[in-house]
């Protein structure tokens, strides 16, 4: 390592494609821990689970989701990351059904080798989610931590350009995408994810690595799509699309620093710099 780079270190992320099984925390919860055991055994350290990956997501009632909804933290789910994170000496990021003073958010935890770091909860709810859940109401925070600065989105949140140029603005380096990803509308189920499309244009347009774990899987007759992915700040991948069907985990090691570097397209040329703000803020 040069002189240059000694102060800014690299990262190995991984993203775990897996199935979670709707009702079953306990088992999703063991199914979590392999996996994050076996990414960590990688070389991993900041590590990306799928959205709500320790309820399953296609709830009958609100009911269900109460029965299965924890607090972040505080809750059973919550605290056995925080504890597997503080051993393994890593940070993760996992989708989490989040109870809070009788209202449910679809919510991301980040926890790390000190515990709770933060919670995101999703603002932009898809379909029958906005049956269960609130909108989320803690905006889009950005962490400082030794890795870098890292932003979470969930899902379709991913379907708005602000979410990642708020994010950007805010100085985040890294994104962590939980996810269930499904079909789209009029999707060619053989041709590129929208998902996947959008991601890459956020990560290029904005100058930021992002890091998407979706599932796989049919449940309760929805399918998910899989095809993870990491992104590198210039847009292009750099490990993925996953298998749409089978379980999967993604390693790509980065240097969150880099995004100004890559952040400048040539000698004329910044996607920050070249902003007309004058013109639209």
């Amino acid at each position: 390592m040069t002189p240059e780079t000694e102060d800014k270190p690299t990262v190995t992320i991984a993203c775990i494609q897996f199935e979670p099984i709707i009702g079953q925390v306990e088992a999703n919860l063991a199914a979590i821990e392999e996996r994050v055991r076996r990414a960590h055994a990688r070389g991993a350290r900041l590590i990306v689970l799928p959205e709500l990956a320790d309820s399953g997501y296609v709830f009958d009632s609100s009911e269900e989701l109460a029965a299965l909804a924890q607090p972040i933290p505080g809750g059973r789910s919550a605290e056995h990351l925080c504890a597997l994170a503080r051993e393994l000496d890593i940070y993760i990021v996992s989708g989490l059904a989040e109870a809070a003073e009788g209202r449910f958010y679809n919510s991301a935890i980040f926890c790390g080798p000190e515990g709770h770091i933060g919670t995101y909860r999703k603002l932009h709810l898809w379909g029958r989610e906005n049956l269960f859940f609130e909108k989320g109401d803690l905006g889009l925070p950005v962490f400082d931590t030794p890795l870098g600065r890292i932003g979470i989105a969930i899902c379709y949140d991913g379907w708005f350009p602000e979410t990642f140029r708020q994010l950007a603005m805010k100085g985040a380096e890294v994104i962590c995408v939980p996810t269930n990803w499904v079909p789209m509308p009029d999707q060619d189920p053989k041709a590129e994810a929208m998902s996947n499309i959008l991601h890459k244009a956020a990560a290029h347009s904005n100058g930021l690595f992002i890091a998407c774990a979706d599932r796989v899987g049919i449940e309760r007759g929805q399918p998910f799509i899989g095809q993870s992915l990491i992104i590198d700040a210039t847009g292009w991948p750099l490990a993925g699309p996953a298998d749409r069907e089978q379980e999967e985990i993604l390693y790509a090691t980065i240097r969150p620093s880099d995004v100004a570097t890559k952040r400048k397209l040539n000698e004329f040329n910044d996607i920050f710099g070249d902003r007309r703000s004058d013109v639209y803020g």
